[in-house]
């Protein structure tokens, strides 16, 4: 998994693998969400990030025990 913050565009990417897009839909407005050829999800797009979250460069993992 990858994501990207760019702030030039406000934009959230986050990408869960790597197989070609085939096709996007703007599930809800701001929000992207990419698929490959079975219909599997690759990635979101978080459009206007800055407004959506408190700051999208900060990011959080954690792996539950």
């Amino acid at each position: 998994m990858k994501i990207t913050y760019d702030s030039e565009v406000d934009v959230m990417r986050i990408i869960f693998n790597n197989s070609p897009i085939e096709e996007s839909d703007e599930e809800k407005p701001g929000l992207i969400v990419d698929y490959d050829k079975e219909g599997n999800i690759v990635g979101l797009e978080i459009l206007d990030a800055s407004k959506r979250m408190d700051n999208p460069r900060l990011v959080e993992y954690s792996i539950p025990k």
